[in-house]
């Protein structure tokens, strides 16, 4: 695992991989600041009328909570686009691998497995469901956690703790999918729920990085398709010929 990590960071720089990269970044901070505004305009409408409409559903009893989480809701706006991009960047993230696995992934596996046949792209429009369906779940699971972390701050491990499990599981299916069925990725990804959940937790580290984390979609994916061939096992294809024959 350390192993294909080192390999991924390795190749981010390569000057094949150097193109993708920087279409990544800038999609991704295109990203950013879309969803960080509507994200601070949200926050700011909550922490001046949604106060007001959360003690009328809730009751009068209410009044003192809300008053203090309309101050933290106020204080979290005033940041908008640092506080958006910290907590959207994991949904960012699976939104901008959808435009690039495939790319990262042919000049993985030509650098790294030119003996091997070459993964099959994934049709574009399932590669930006798949995104957009991890983004929107880490977004719910964020929002599940967001008051913890407002009142606690085990909220912060459940965030990188779910980061691994989201992230890991999406880029893995991603890679597997080039060369197996949707079913049988998922299938795969369960039975080595345990691998794929550490590896994610490198995934998480990379992309709690502050401007590091932009470039997460290409050492993710780089990660995931050394992870896959691995937990694949030998392949007849990886044999050499002159030993085929003995």
């Amino acid at each position: 695992m350390l192993d294909a990590a080192a390999k991924a960071l390795s190749q981010m720089m390569s000057p094949p991989m150097r193109s993708i990269l920087w279409r990544s970044i800038g999609l991704a901070l295109v990203l950013i600041v879309v969803l960080a505004i509507g994200l601070q305009r949200l926050l700011s409408w909550f922490a001046t009328h949604g106060e007001v409409w959360l003690e009328g559903l809730l009751g009068p009893g209410w009044h003192s909570s809300l008053e203090v989480l309309s101050w933290i809701i106020s204080i979290a706006a005033g940041f908008g686009v640092v506080f958006g991009s910290v907590f959207l960047m994991p949904a960012i993230t699976s939104l901008v691998a959808s435009f690039f696995v495939d790319d990262v992934a042919d000049i993985v596996e030509r650098e790294h497995y030119p003996a091997e046949r070459p993964g099959t792209a994934l049709p574009f429009n399932q590669a930006i469901l798949e995104g957009v369906k991890t983004a929107l779940l880490t977004v719910l699971v964020y929002l599940i956690a967001l008051p913890l972390v407002l009142f606690a701050g085990a909220g912060f491990l459940i965030f990188f703790l779910a980061a691994a499990w989201l992230l890991g599981r999406e880029y893995f299916e991603l890679a597997a999918m080039r060369f197996r069925s949707p079913e049988d990725a998922k299938a795969m990804r369960r039975d080595n729920a345990a691998t794929i959940f550490t590896a994610g937790l490198f995934i998480a580290a990379f992309v709690s990085i502050p401007v590091v984390n932009l470039a997460t979609p290409i050492f993710a994916m780089a990660f995931m398709v050394h992870m896959h061939k691995r937990l694949s096992g030998p392949r007849p294809e990886l044999i050499e010929p002159a030993r085929q024959m003995r």
